[in-house]
């Protein structure tokens, strides 16, 4: 009989990890706690050992179809004008496979992937895991309990897995000094093929084409909020125009979209560090084990992650420790750097002073 395997969170991860561990006989079930796909969030790079993964998945024409097309990020000033421009691509043999592309195009496109391969549960949630000799106990706000031979928390920074299997996420998520929100937008404010940002001392406004479906993102520096909740969305409609209370140029209009939200994407930018990523046969994939929030690493590290873990569970499928300690220490290797280098990457998307500004503008007219 095929092990059956639960994944939490429909999103790039779980989707990944789904459509792998179906295609080599696994019996999956994903469970997701919204009732359908999130609309908002910044374009995310596909590269690497992601592109390999896609391109075997058989779903590269469809990423390249629904790819941005964008070529270049400029540096604005408030009305608008050019300061100075630098190349999104990068060079080098590998950059003709590299493919960015909005992350629910990216979502959606896994998803059909994986539908073919799991049972899908929208608008359930995780209530209670217990490890059994037979298995992992499962119990769910709207269905019945069940057991499983494996549980993956797929479910994001804010992992109920995590929380459910390993404690409290003050324990592991880690505040990187900025929060962040995106929401799609009514038009462009550059080219077709052009990302404009517009910087002052801690904050930043960037609005990227996406492919003729624009969205517009905002970051400003700031230390932990009392009383956050990632889900209070009139909470973070009132922390981000606090924060970009007073002259914006023409990018004011925004903020009359943001009012006008019903689908506004916001939370902190935050590192998460664990000592493991298991406990017996639940364990966790994505941002819910190793979170980098910037610069669109993070879709890739998933899907690279979502392979890697199917690859040593069908590899050992009796072994299921030996299985899961070498998932993790081969992503680890690669996840690691990405997770150290998110704070010089803060510094280059929201300087925190005038001086910062001007010397990452310097240094963009020598990116080639």
């Amino acid at each position: 009989m095929s092990a059956k395997v639960l994944i939490s969170g429909a999103g790039v991860g779980g989707s990944t990890l789904a459509h792998w561990l179906g295609r080599t006989g696994f019996e999956v079930t994903v469970v997701e706690r919204a009732v359908g796909q999130r609309s908002s969030g910044n374009p995310v790079d596909v590269r690497g050992a992601a592109a390999d993964v896609v391109a075997e998945m058989g779903i590269l024409p469809e990423l390249r179809k629904a790819a941005t097309g964008v070529a270049r990020l400029s540096f604005v000033d408030a009305n608008g004008r050019r300061r100075v421009s630098m190349p999104t691509k990068s060079s080098g043999v590998s950059a003709d496979r590299d493919i960015e592309v909005a992350r629910a195009d990216l979502a959606r496109i896994l998803l059909d992937a994986a539908r073919d391969h799991a049972e899908m549960r929208w608008g359930d949630t995780i209530t209670g895991l217990t490890q059994q000799d037979s298995g992992i106990a499962v119990t769910f706000e709207n269905n019945a309990p069940q057991t499983f031979d494996y549980v993956v928390g797929a479910d994001g920074l804010h992992s109920n897995v995590r929380r459910l299997a390993f404690g409290p996420e003050s324990e592991f998520v880690r505040h990187m000094g900025i929060y962040v929100a995106t929401l799609p937008v009514d038009r462009v404010y550059g080219d077709a093929d052009e990302v404009v940002m517009y910087n002052t001392p801690g904050r930043s406004i960037s609005v990227h084409p996406a492919g003729g479906k624009p969205l517009a993102a905002f970051m400003f520096r700031s230390p932990v909020v009392p009383g956050y909740d990632y889900r209070d969305i009139e909470q973070h409609k009132r922390l981000l125009l606090e924060a970009f209370d007073g002259p914006v140029g023409i990018f004011g209009d925004l903020f009359d979209q943001v009012r006008a939200a019903g689908d506004l994407y916001f939370d902190a930018v935050s590192r998460v560090d664990l000592s493991r990523w298991s406990k017996g046969r639940i364990t966790l994939l994505g941002d819910a084990a190793s979170s980098v929030s910037l610069f669109g690493d993070g879709s890739s590290l998933a899907i690279a992650a979502g392979h890697t873990l199917a690859e040593e569970l069908a590899r050992t499928p009796g072994e299921p420790d030996n299985a899961l300690r070498s998932y993790e220490q081969r992503h680890r290797r690669v996840a690691g750097p990405k997770q150290r280098g998110a704070r010089a990457a803060g510094s280059l998307i929201v300087p925190g002073s005038r001086l910062g500004i001007l010397l990452r503008d310097t240094a963009a007219r020598f990116v080639r």
